[in-house]
Order: structure tokens, then C-alpha cells, then sequence
């Protein structure tokens, strides 16, 4: 019974987060049939009004993720709920966190440039495809189920310990070392009409991540944090090293849990 009960509510989460996640993809591309969009959201307010709601909805979204990711806050948290659904809470947390980012964006004046109707936008929507189709392969690449906390609850009450962690690099991890940041970046600034509101996402964002990806690297244990599918790359943040060998001393940084 609590098997059912851990692996509804990590479901519950999932398919919260899967929604979000399909509202980002919509609401970024400023697509019109999307509740709201990065340039079709609540308008009308003052611009500082405005540009300090964005930041302050980024600034909680990058604290969630930051804080609920640390070691530290793990440990306690893990006393209040079971270890089998403590990432499906996480993920919970992180999808209420970014729907109130879509829900509560700001439009803002003013852009930075218009190449819509040129033979130049179709390319660009290829680019912010492919930054899309990078983050969601590269899910798969590492393990899906258990990124989202499905595996861990499905082992609910379980007697089999936990697999041990496996250096490895599929595909896009031979070459880049957090496929999932860079395909966040990819689909965050390509785009045929950069208005201020969607530089304000895409900088917002891209802020964070670099912020996420520092402290990801100086705070990862292989000891507190949970055994997740461990791929490593030679670079140093983005790239590999340029005599493509992988440094496997180093291989904390490439963890994908958050």
C-alpha cells in the first residue's frame, strides 16, 4: 500500500512537471495558442514593477532548485519524508515553481531585434527546436524515470540496495558536459523577435544555470548525494577539454540531479 501510495504521488509530480514543461516549451516560443506566453502575460504594470516580479519569480525558481539540492537540506528533509519520494518532491516543488513563473510573468517594452518574415526565422526555429530536443534526449541519456523520482519510488520498501553510480558518456556527453543546461540556453535565446521580456527569461535563466552549474561542481559528494547515473566529460563548463580525453578525476561535475 505505501508502494502505491509513494509511486501515485511521484506520478502525480511527473505528470505536474510534464505540463509545466510543455507551457515552458509553448510560453518561450511565444506560440499564440499557450495560456500565456513570455510576451503575452500580465501587462500594464510599471517597467521596474514588472522587471523586479521577473527576477524575484526567477530568483525563487533558482532558489528551490539551489536549496532543495544541497546535501545539507537533503539530509534534513529526508527525516520529514521518505528517501523514496523526497526527488519526486523536488520535482514537485521545482513544477510549482516554474508555473509561477508562467503564470505570473511580466511583459515588458522595447526589443532587440525583429527577423521575422526574413529567410533567416526559419533557422532559428530549427535552433530553438534543437535546444528543446537536446534537453528531453538528454534525460533518456542518464535515467529518465529516476531523474523524476519514479524509480525511486517504485523501489519503495524494496530490499535490492541501490545501484552503484556509472561513469559513462553517451552521445552528447563526449562533448558537452550538462546537455541539459546547454539545452536550456539553445531554446532560451533563439528566438526571430528578442523583445525585453524574453531577454529578461533568457539572461534570468542563463544566470542561473551558470550559478547552478558552479555550485553544483563545488558542493557534489559522491557520499551525500543520492546514487543517480554519473556522466562525465573533460570540460571545464560547457566543453570538452580540446585533446578530447575525458578527465575522470573530476567526473562530480558532470551529475545530473538538479
Amino acid at each position: 500500500m505505501q508502494r502505491t501510495l509513494a509511486l501515485g504521488y511521484a506520478l502525480v509530480a511527473y505528470l505536474l512537471f510534464f505540463a509545466s514543461f510543455l507551457w515552458l516549451v509553448l510560453f518561450t516560443g511565444n506560440l499564440p495558442f499557450a495560456p500565456t506566453t513570455v510576451d503575452r502575460a500580465i501587462d500594464g504594470a510599471p517597467i521596474a514593477q514588472a522587471v523586479l516580479v521577473n527576477l524575484g519569480l526567477i530568483a525563487l525558481f533558482g532558489l528551490q532548485h539551489s536549496i532543495m539540492a544541497r546535501p545539507a537540506f537533503k539530509a534534513r528533509w529526508t527525516k520529514v519524508v521518505p528517501k523514496s519520494v523526497e526527488r519526486a518532491t523536488y520535482v514537485l516543488a521545482a513544477s510549482i515553481a516554474l508555473i509561477l513563473i508562467l503564470r505570473f510573468w511580466h511583459t515588458l517594452p522595447g526589443e532587440l531585434w525583429d527577423v521575422r518574415g526574413s529567410s533567416g526565422e526559419p533557422v532559428i526555429w530549427a535552433i530553438f527546436a534543437i535546444g528543446w530536443a537536446v534537453l528531453f534526449i538528454s534525460t533518456w541519456l542518464i535515467n529518465h524515470f529516476e531523474l523524476f523520482g519514479l524509480l525511486q519510488a517504485w523501489r519503495h520498501g524494496g530490499t535490492v540496495p541501490d545501484a552503484a553510480p556509472v561513469l559513462r558518456e553517451p552521445l552528447f556527453y563526449k562533448w558537452v558536459r550538462h546537455p541539459l543546461y546547454l539545452g536550456f540556453a539553445i531554446a532560451f535565446w533563439a528566438t526571430p523577435h528578442m523583445t525585453i521580456s524574453h531577454l529578461v527569461l533568457a539572461a534570468g535563466m542563463t544566470l542561473y544555470i551558470l550559478i547552478g552549474i558552479a555550485l553544483r561542481s563545488a558542493t557534489w559528494s559522491p557520499i551525500s548525494d543520492p546514487p543517480m547515473t554519473i556522466i562525465a566529460s573533460g570540460s571545464g563548463c560547457w566543453c570538452q577539454d580540446l585533446d578530447g580525453e575525458p578527465d575522470y578525476s573530476r567526473f562530480d561535475d558532470g551529475l545530473i540531479s538538479d
